[in-house]
């Protein structure tokens, strides 16, 4: 029993759903994904979850939000076209979207955290239609179903020990679970989300609460380079690496091991 975790890179367009449909399909032991919201398609592109941010800013400061909620939308949208999905699968996330401007503002102090974990949340419902239509029995599960109860600490959530309980009736399904990552829900049932990248502690959480045999956590970057591929042209790959070295490059921060 495996949980794999996708991060927004992996995500950010129909080509790379594509491949993570190909990955999920290719081993039945994957039976939790854990996704971010879509990431960059292009250097000069914009994450989701920085439109979200610039959304957020727009609605508080009481300034027109309709550019800010077109933006999101469209780039949903997009992937529904392109991958072939039910106008439903956008009716929803749409529907999602436009929620988020009736929200109250003041004395929410969840407020940031709900706007933030749209992104996450609507890609796993695209996902989740997207893999039911491609041959994967698949399920949404909202972090709330899931059992992941965290504290009352908005962009700096923390796991509630009692959570793994429950969290580990999820390795009694015969579906595919499709989580979102990034957030979880707090005993008054508001949305809190971890630190930014906290898909992340989703998918460890997942792995450590079902007792999974394997956590994957796939990343679009085809190995180890001596520079940042975003910044140098074609870096130089680096065929093989010590144990001790890549423990180093850990514990100096390096994501892609």
């Amino acid at each position: 029993m495996k949980v794999v975790k996708f991060g927004g890179s992996s995500l950010a367009s129909a080509g790379q759903l594509e491949k993570v449909l190909n990955i999920v399909k290719s081993d039945k032991e994957r039976r939790f994904v854990v996704v971010s919201a879509p990431g960059k398609r292009n250097a000069e592109d914009t994450k989701v979850t920085d439109a979200l941010i610039k959304y957020y800013r727009d609605y508080v400061a009481g300034n027109d939000i309709s550019a800010s909620q077109s933006w999101i939308i469209d780039r949903y949208a997009a992937m529904v076209s392109e991958l072939g999905l039910k106008p439903a699968v956008l009716e929803k996330i749409s529907k999602s979207i436009r929620a988020l401007a009736t929200l109250p503002i003041e004395d929410n102090e969840f407020l940031y955290d709900t706007f933030l974990a749209a992104g996450e949340n609507n890609n796993a419902k695209l996902i989740a239609a997207y893999f039911n239509q491609n041959g994967i029995d698949a399920r949404y599960v909202h972090p709330r179903e899931a059992g992941i109860v965290v504290t009352s600490e908005p962009g700096n959530a923390r796991i509630i020990p009692s959570s793994y309980d429950k969290i580990e009736g999820l390795a009694d399904s015969n579906e595919v679970l499709v989580i979102p990552g990034f957030f979880g829900v707090t005993k008054e049932n508001q949305i809190c989300t971890f630190s930014r990248g906290g898909s992340d502690i989703t998918g460890s959480i997942i792995a450590a609460g079902v007792k999974a045999d394997l956590y994957e956590n796939f990343t679009d970057v085809d190995g180890i380079f001596a520079a940042h591929p975003g910044i140098i042209h074609q870096p130089h790959s680096i065929p093989e690496l010590t144990y001790r070295e890549m423990r180093e490059l850990a514990y100096a921060g390096f994501s892609v091991l």
